[in-house]
């Protein structure tokens, strides 16, 4: 959901603990996918339900390495 902007989803799989740092996907976890593809509202959701902004992901790294990689200036801000 986080990789395709689906923030409505990504909203109601948090209300119904869903694993915020779980692995998988292109990027490794919802952070990774959400900042990689500028989504900045679910960037800014994962991030309020404790998302690991460390977790690190075999190819791209972190969230960090996955937006800045991507050229998400606004989500490389929102992550310093």
């Amino acid at each position: 959901a986080s990789a395709n902007g689906y923030k409505e989803i990504v909203q109601l799989l948090l209300e119904h603990n869903a694993d915020v740092n779980a692995q998988g996907g292109y990027y490794g976890n919802a952070l990774q996918e959400a900042s990689a593809n500028g989504y900045k509202e679910i960037v800014q959701l994962l991030l309020e339900h404790n998302a690991d902004i460390n977790a690190q992901e075999e190819y791209y790294g972190n969230a960090l390495q996955a937006a800045s990689s991507r050229g998400c200036k606004e989500i490389v801000q929102q992550l310093l």
